[in-house]
């Protein structure tokens, strides 16, 4: 076991003290010293500080990637959030691979999608917005390495409350059990040279190959879904130059077409990029990632 995927599995089993403290405090009327509750809640946070140097100094030496170029991993008319064109580490921290991820939104025009809102509604059906079911597409020629499509899609957390109880409550629990529950339903691709792509968040039983496939570019491999940590249907999309989340680094993208769009701004994959409808290579249900 590495020094960093002992670090971030430390990390975790502190997540799950803390939890298992606070719901003893909570229901049992268990009241254990202070001590025994910041030292684990603050040593995980110490771990992300740490390895997330690390990384940054790792990025600026040797071992920086450049930029690979792939097609976008839908089609239509999106927008661009937590892009790593305006920010690195674009969702604020190193962890899972997720250096130079990107969330991407549906916005068709006119775009449906409901504002966040304040207090009220706390949260809404999936239906509303326009990225749930939308197609995600394979952007190269790859083999399927992982696959998760189990998981539930949630009702939103686009209003003040939901969204602290998912940063607070769920978000915390997520961390404590792993990271296939903070990405939700998965597809990991293998693009060779290593180079691995995630895609997150993807709508329950959506996916359309199991590990083991091959996949052509621009085939439809799942749907936009609202699973794991997230608080609306969009499409987690990130590079990283290994398979496992604890120990894997991100690695910069640009889209053929399109380049690495900016926050806020929307893009359209050009037409010529569609969907191509290929068979794979079927495998048992067991070789997907339970």
């Amino acid at each position: 076991m590495s020094v960093r995927k002992l670090a971030m599995t430390v990390a975790r089993a502190c997540w799950l003290f803390v939890l298992v403290l606070v719901l003893g405090m909570i229901f049992a009327n268990l009241y254990p010293p202070l001590w025994l509750l910041c030292v684990p809640a603050v040593l995980p946070i110490v771990v992300f500080v740490v390895l997330g140097r690390l990384t940054s100094a790792a990025l600026k030496g040797p071992a920086a990637r450049a930029p690979v170029e792939t097609l976008a991993p839908v089609s239509g008319r999106w927008t661009a959030l937590n892009s790593p064109a305006d920010k690195v580490p674009s969702h604020g921290i190193h962890g899972y691979g997720q250096t130079y991820a990107i969330d991407i939104l549906a916005a068709p025009e006119p775009d449906t999608r409901p504002p966040f809102a304040k207090l009220w509604p706390l949260a809404r059906g999936n239906g509303r917005y326009p990225a749930f079911g939308a197609p995600v597409l394979a952007v190269a020629d790859a083999t399927v390495v992982r696959v998760l499509d189990r998981r539930r899609d949630h009702l939103t957390r686009t209003s003040l409350p939901a969204l602290t109880w998912m940063m607070l409550v769920e978000g915390a629990a997520r961390e404590a059990a792993g990271p296939s529950w903070i990405v939700g339903n998965h597809v990991v691709l293998d693009l060779g040279d290593g180079t691995y792509a995630l895609y997150a968040h993807l709508k329950r039983g959506s996916v359309t190959v199991a590990a083991g496939d091959t996949v052509r570019a621009g085939q439809r491999i799942a749907a936009c879904g609202n699973t794991g940590n997230s608080t609306e249907a969009h499409v987690h999309f990130q590079l990283m130059d290994g398979l496992d989340l604890d120990t894997a680094r991100g690695i910069p993208f640009t889209w053929r077409g399109v380049g690495v769009p900016a926050n806020g701004e929307s893009f359209t994959p050009p037409e010529a990029l569609t969907p191509r409808e290929t068979s794979t290579t079927e495998v048992p249900s067991a070789d997907r990632l339970d």
